[in-house]
């Protein structure tokens, strides 16, 4: 091809300058203009001839170029209707690319893998996330009941953090829980901001999701034991005994239930939710399900 890479900050800019493009703040838009950084990402994620990859948010294809270089199949969902004749002429060479105007937040992601893949290669989402709408976007993920074999997300630094964060750490929270419920997470490294077009505030990182390698035991409820994590973070400087109250009230019958959880468990009333590990708070979920206690 006679065209240099789309990564490469004078293609990037020829592309913006020929469609008349601006960077949307409301899109969170920031391309990236380092070509050995994608290729990390892809290298990260392992893409291979073997794998059908999902991108969320191509821009104008930097990190799609590099990920169809290397899997059978890639997938990109836009919602920037502006992006949609750009990624048309600039991914035109690659015949293992579709691009589908979409809402991730919206789309069905098993009915769009399911007719947009043939289901016989490994199924990955490799993308550089927005960074206004990243946790929305994870969650939406982790909830679509969607057989990944690995996600690897570029974020802000500190999201990357929190989501990462083991316990007894500043970072670990209801994010945390949330993700590594589901999956095991890392980072696999972190990205300047000094490789984006504009420039953000803030430095990135690559964020490594795989699958567990040991399943949990489920709770006995799912959903109560996530509306009960979500209420013990809620005001991280309180005990968990303050926010439990806070939670599901402070009637004596209530009181004297979560003291008899708290008990059983041999949970000190002064512990914070952030020390406490994941297979500890389904291990209490279960203790105040078995009790009856209904949050408010």
């Amino acid at each position: 091809m006679d065209n240099p890479q789309i990564a490469s900050p004078a293609r990037t800019r020829a592309i913006m300058e020929r469609y008349n493009l601006t960077f949307k703040k409301s899109l969170g838009q920031n391309f990236l203009t380092d070509i050995n950084i994608l290729r990390k990402i892809v290298a990260a994620a392992e893409v291979s001839t073997d794998d059908d990859v999902i991108e969320i948010g191509p821009g104008i294809g930097a990190l799609t170029e590099q990920l169809a270089h290397k899997a059978h199949q890639v997938m990109a969902l836009e919602i920037d209707d502006r992006l949609i004749p750009v990624l048309g002429e600039t991914l035109a060479p690659y015949d293992n690319v579709t691009i589908i105007k979409q809402d991730v937040l919206k789309a069905d992601l098993k009915q769009v893998i399911a007719e947009h893949f043939d289901g016989q290669h490994r199924l990955k989402l490799v993308a550089n996330l927005p960074y206004y709408i990243t946790t929305p976007i994870i969650m939406h993920i982790l909830e679509g009941d969607v057989d990944f074999d690995a996600i690897v997300v570029m974020m802000q630094k500190e999201v990357a953090q929190r989501l990462s964060a083991h316990p007894g750490t500043k970072d670990y929270g209801s994010l945390s829980v949330a993700v590594q419920y589901e999956m095991d997470a890392k980072i696999a490294f972190i990205v300047p901001k000094t490789v984006f077009m504009p420039q953000p505030k803030v430095d990135s990182a690559i964020v490594y999701l795989s699958k567990r390698t040991e399943q949990r035991v489920k709770p006995k409820n799912e959903a109560f034991f996530k509306q009960m994590v979500k209420g013990i973070f809620l005001h991280r400087r309180k005990s968990l005994w303050n926010n439990l109250q806070g939670l599901y009230g402070k009637e004596p019958e209530t009181k004297a239930k979560l003291e008899q959880v708290l008990a059983d468990l041999g949970f000190e009333k002064a512990v914070r939710a952030e020390r406490l590990s994941i297979e500890e708070m389904i291990q209490l979920a279960d203790g105040l399900f078995a009790k009856k206690i209904a949050g408010k």
